[in-house]
């Protein structure tokens, strides 16, 4: 691996700080998330944010196929220079955002769903993370960097303070298993915290019987917005037109108590409510 450093510095580049570039420096880091994400030959990996190709080439050793988005438009013909000075031939370089892409069109030219790789900007982790939910049609599983901190959050249980609004949704919807901590040495420039890799498992969710999946995103948004209300309370303060009779109502159809808080329902508890609450709703005639 050509030091980024040296590769920047090369084509005349900088890191920009305002699209959160931290280039990893290591090809050991890059292996042990390769062989503890289990990829196989018949992968097909959509990589968000190539930067200079320091996992997406070993990754294009590692599986089938490499889809290689990447947002910055001064980094392409280098990262391209980089797949073609390695012999790497399987390997898609896409300039675009991953935020405006559409995931089904790229699945529907494979036989299988992806593999989402990638070291997530802190600034934008969450947007992504609700449109891989959004698009998790598309999508097996994603293992994907985050600041330790954030990856923390991501992975805790109902009934802590660091479970919040995407905890939720991605508990719904999958299974969540840390991989490796990453120290922040081994990038360049080095970020001020340590990073952690997630494995995220999309999974059915016919286990929760019949409900409205855009009902249930309304619920907990709302849940969480008010997160230091009672449940009673955020319901009815988040814009939803709900009154506090339905919200009473709908809680107690749910057999959840109103003087809970959001962070204590798990995902099935929130299922149930935005269930309650839309028949609760239609009854009323909302």
């Amino acid at each position: 691996m050509t030091s980024p450093r040296n590769l920047l510095k090369a084509w005349e580049l900088k890191p920009k700080k305002r699209l959160g570039q931290n280039f990893l420096t290591d090809p050991s880091t890059a292996r042990t998330i390769i062989a503890r994400a289990d990829l196989s030959a018949d992968d097909v990996v959509l990589e968000i944010g190539a930067g200079l190709g320091a996992l997406t080439i070993p990754l294009a050793m590692a599986v089938k196929k490499v889809y290689a988005v990447e947002k910055d438009d001064q980094l392409i013909e280098l990262l391209k220079a980089e797949l073609l000075a390695n012999r790497i031939t399987n390997c898609e370089v896409i300039a675009q955002n991953i935020l405006e892409m559409k995931l089904d069109t790229i699945a529907a030219a494979t036989p299988q769903k992806l593999t989402v790789v990638g070291n997530l900007p802190y600034g934008i982790s969450s947007q992504i993370l609700i449109k891989l939910i959004q698009s998790r049609s598309a999508i097996e599983r994603a293992v994907l960097m985050f600041q330790k901190e954030l990856a923390q959050r991501i992975g805790s249980e109902p009934g802590g303070r660091q479970y919040g609004r995407i905890t939720a949704m991605l508990r719904y919807c999958a299974d969540i298993r840390f991989l490796a901590d990453i120290k922040a040495s081994v990038f360049y420039p080095p970020p001020k915290v340590d990073s952690t890799v997630i494995e995220i498992t999309f999974k059915a969710t016919t286990i929760y019987g019949p409900h409205d999946e855009d009902m249930l995103y309304k619920v907990i948004k709302a849940a969480f917005g008010n997160r230091r209300k009672t449940l009673k309370n955020a319901l009815t303060a988040a814009g939803l037109q709900i009154e506090s009779q339905i919200a009473l109502q709908a809680l107690s159809g749910a057999g959840i108590d109103p003087t809970r808080r959001a962070e204590t329902l798990s995902p099935s508890e929130f299922v149930a409510l935005s269930v309650s609450l839309q028949k609760t709703m239609k009854g009323k005639g909302s």
